[in-house]
């Protein structure tokens, strides 16, 4: 089972050139640049996206981003979640109107977890962007989606917003509903006794 999100407005797939993408699996020259220099990265990747005033761009985003200190060391060596930091200024670069993004949040520990989710909230507001992430954390899906699509082997199970999840399958939580349909416990509007209960109580 996977979980495919969006926030922040429809998804718009015609947006592709102004679309950047943000996963933890570079290969080839990209896995290579991965163990540039920080800011030698960057300013590849901003010539690669045509950003007009790179420099100015890139300092903006590593005082936003809280990565000055990160960008005169090789990106290779960094923490995951200083990684993670400095992927996201490179998904940002050109200021994209939709990011696709895979696991954004895998390997962080809680706090720089909610630092990357709460960055990318207010970045899909602030630009009226739309977000289209994969994600098995159902606490993150559920703060950050607008709308949640289950897929199992390429086959959509349920396509709604989280709170018409959780109330159609009677729970509290969008990991409860994932555990039911993944284990075959429910379907939409079937409600155990349990979670009946709970509802009432």
């Amino acid at each position: 089972f996977y979980v495919t999100s969006y926030i922040a407005g429809a998804l718009v797939l015609t947006s592709l050139f102004a679309m950047a993408l943000l996963g933890p699996r570079p290969s080839g020259f990209f896995a290579r640049l991965a163990v540039a220099l920080g800011m030698f990265a960057l300013t590849v990747y901003a010539g690669l996206y045509g950003v007009a005033n790179e420099a100015e761009r890139i300092a903006f985003l590593a005082e936003d981003l809280q990565i000055e200190g990160l960008l005169d060391r090789a990106t290779g060596k960094l923490s995951a979640g200083q990684k993670t930091r400095v992927g996201l200024a490179k998904a940002l670069l050109n200021s994209p109107e939709l990011l696709l993004l895979d696991e954004p949040t895998a390997s962080l520990d809680p706090d720089a977890a909610d630092w990357v989710r709460q960055k990318l909230k207010d970045y899909a507001n602030s630009h009226r962007a739309t977000i289209l992430f994969a994600s098995h954390n159902m606490a993150e899906v559920e703060r950050l989606a607008d709308r949640v699509i289950l897929l199992d082997a390429g086959r959509i199970l349920e396509d709604d917003t989280p709170s018409v999840l959780i109330e159609a399958y009677g729970r509290e939580t969008l990991e409860e509903v994932f555990l039911d349909v993944v284990r075959g416990r429910a379907q939409r509007g079937e409600r155990d006794d349990a979670g009946q209960a709970r509802k009432a109580s």
